[in-house]
């Protein structure tokens, strides 16, 4: 499979500007999962600007949805 870098660029909300895993969704998921975390895309804009990307931060923000 064919990886999408530049549309996957457009879709990305992360603010992490020399990020290298930009637009390499694979590469990025896998970065995420060693440090236990999940990428950018996983929240909202104004949550991923902090850096807590954490699975607790992430479970929070759909805890307080119900």
């Amino acid at each position: 499979m064919e990886c999408k870098i530049e549309v996957n660029k457009k879709r990305c909300n992360c603010s992490y500007d020399p990020c290298p895993r930009k637009g390499i969704c694979c590469e990025c998921v896998a970065y995420h999962k060693s440090q236990d975390q999940l990428p950018a895309c996983f929240f909202p804009d104004d949550i991923e600007k902090t850096y807590d990307r954490s699975i607790q931060r992430f479970l929070s923000l759909h805890q307080n949805k119900r």
